[in-house]
């Protein structure tokens, strides 16, 4: 069995749950996902089966899309709804879309995010979210993401006896956003404690919500013998990568990891390349670390086709 699934996580579920059920429900261990969604968060998350586990890492690292809504008037332990109340301050019911999508347009492009304390970045060895857990606060590692665009998809809603202000919105971002903290930075653009109250991620590793499947699905797709209707080949995950097709003296060299003199191929000026055998994936190349004139297979994803 081989190949990947756009499964639907729901909400409630972690994505090691997701992994634990179709491991029971495909009956085989080679299972893994693409890239965590917390459990409040439902939404596309690829899943990869058999070999196209060994395109995961590639899959993480593509862009991802969400759609959501950020409320203005408190902020919360975990920068969503499902955390203690830490600050609140009534919002202006005044408050101009002009100034919402000023804040909103000033967060696109490269920008600095500073991880939630509750999340699984790693400082010292610890998970943040075990010094969250513990009462610590410690100073966490900024990092640099890419906001390809965000934009408000709504009105603005005045709960006037929460005294808070909420907007839907629609971002496309590099891999390693906190869409939590994007929230909380529009918030603090505005002079206003805020928090990401609704998130559904409508797109990640090339695969959108409408090719998702649930679990059930899944489920009555094995009872019913046509899993392959649902299961995705993983060159499906490498598509946004330069390739190259092989020829039959090129594969007989690729079988054997040979490097290549990069003369011996087309130009390529992004890497890393992914080799074809006919329609098939078979290796993964990317430049030489010490001699700059070749490439070197970094994963061989088939020696049959």
């Amino acid at each position: 069995m081989e190949g990947i699934i756009p499964l639907w996580k729901e909400k409630g579920m972690t994505s090691h749950d997701c992994v634990y059920k179709l491991r029971k429900i495909l009956k085989t261990k080679k299972v893994g996902h693409s890239g965590t969604l917390d459990p409040d968060v439902e939404g596309v998350l690829p899943i990869a089966i058999g070999k196209a586990t060994k395109v995961l890492e590639y899959m993480v690292n593509t862009g991802k899309t969400y759609e959501g809504e950020v409320t203005l008037g408190y902020s919360t332990t975990t920068e969503d709804r499902s955390g203690e109340i830490v600050d609140r301050q009534a919002v202006n019911p005044q408050l101009s879309l002009e100034a919402i999508d000023k804040a909103i347009t000033s967060l696109t492009g490269e920008i600095t995010q500073t991880p939630p304390m509750y999340s699984a970045v790693k400082v010292n060895g610890k998970r943040l979210y075990e010094y969250a857990r513990a009462g610590e606060v410690i100073e966490r590692p900024s990092r640099q993401v890419t906001i390809h665009s965000y934009e408000r998809t709504s009105d603005v809603v005045i709960d006037e006896d929460q005294k808070t202000l909420s907007f839907k919105f629609k971002v496309s971002c590099s891999k390693g956003t906190y869409i939590r903290t994007l929230a909380v930075d529009t918030g603090a653009l505005l002079g206003y404690p805020a928090h990401m109250s609704d998130l559904t991620r409508t797109e990640s590793g090339g695969y959108q919500s409408a090719q998702a499947v649930t679990l059930r699905q899944v489920q009555e797709a094995v009872d019913e013998n046509r899993l392959s209707a649902i299961l995705n080949p993983l060159e499906s995950a490498l598509t946004f990568f330069p390739s190259h097709r092989l020829s039959e003296e090129e594969w007989s060299r690729v079988k054997n990891g040979t490097v290549f003199m990069k003369s011996e191929l087309p130009v390529f000026s992004e890497f890393p390349i992914i080799f074809y055998k006919d329609s098939k994936a078979v290796a993964i190349y990317s430049e030489h670390p010490t001699k700059l004139d070749r490439i070197k297979p970094i994963k061989v994803l088939r020696t049959e086709v």
